[in-house]
């Protein structure tokens, strides 16, 4: 292990000359929606990678060695929190003490992990940019570290700035519209990654996974029998973690699995479609 960290440091510091044909700077963020946040307000003047592609686990992920490659040339890496960060953040600003950090998560109060079926809360939630209103808090960060990254693009990242508020505006009017009617209504998810979205427009998750892990016989017991009073017949799982109790979960209530992913680029349209399910799921 120490060999290949050291032939992996050696390797980025080969790469790692200035390259003075690139004329568009690069900059790293945590997951694909910060992209599409980034994008809303760069407008094209930063060139966007992303630590954990779509698919992966951010919980678990651990960068490839060609990413670590082109963050040696990266401005900047927008974290926000997720919790492959807490491992490896140290290690990204070692092969770049030059690149800037900027925590989108600032400013933001992170709720606490609901205890639930006699499990203690693991911590805060990470999943903030589940939140159309805490996305509004991350935008002003990014708008102001692209302004300081990138100062002669002000106006144009102040104009993209404000064109996306409103675009938040507008998707929080319309899943709040979608879901009217629809206070304390519980919904079933195997990861609780949706507990922001829940508390912005008056939902309940109920997790299936109990501190990280499948649930035990007697918590799917106690899950299956909450099901049964509150009436759920629709799960939702997600394309990052494994689906075995939320199937076992399905058969038990005659109910059905429908996967949503939180980690969806296209976050404008992932959090519309995510409310249209919901929508269906509460007719």
């Amino acid at each position: 292990m120490k060999n290949r960290l050291l032939l992996l440091l050696s390797t980025i510091l080969f790469f790692s000359t200035p390259c003075h044909g690139q004329t568009i700077p690069t900059v790293f963020v945590s997951i694909p929606p910060q992209k599409f946040f980034i994008d809303s307000i760069a407008g094209g003047n930063v060139q966007v990678q992303i630590m954990v592609n779509p698919g992966a686990n951010p919980i678990t992920y651990e960068p490839k060695p060609s990413q670590m490659i082109a963050l040696s040339r990266s401005i900047a890496y927008f974290s926000i929190g997720v919790p492959f960060e807490q491992a490896w953040l140290d290690r990204i600003r070692g092969v770049n003490s030059h690149m800037n950090l900027i925590p989108t998560d600032k400013g933001i109060k992170k709720r606490k992990m609901t205890a639930q079926h006699g499990a203690d809360g693991p911590g805060t939630d990470p999943h903030i940019w589940l939140s159309p209103r805490l996305v509004k808090v991350q935008a002003l960060t990014i708008k102001d570290a692209l302004i300081k990254l990138i100062p002669e693009k002000q106006s144009v990242f102040e104009k993209n700035y404000r064109t996306f508020l409103l675009q938040i505006d507008q998707l929080e009017q319309e899943i709040g519209a979608s879901l009217l009617g629809q206070a304390d209504k519980k919904f079933l998810v195997f990861h609780p990654s949706w507990g922001y979205f829940a508390r912005d427009f008056g939902l309940t998750q109920v997790a299936i996974e109990i501190e990280g892990k499948e649930p035990k016989p007697a918590q799917l017991t106690a899950i299956i029998k909450e099901c049964q009073q509150a009436g759920i017949r629709i799960i939702f799982a997600q394309p990052q973690f494994s689906q075995r109790s939320a199937r076992t979960i399905a058969k038990a209530i005659r109910g059905q699995v429908i996967l949503i992913d939180p980690l969806g680029e296209n976050w404008l349209q992932n959090m519309r479609d995510v409310a249209n399910k919901l929508q269906e799921l509460t007719e």
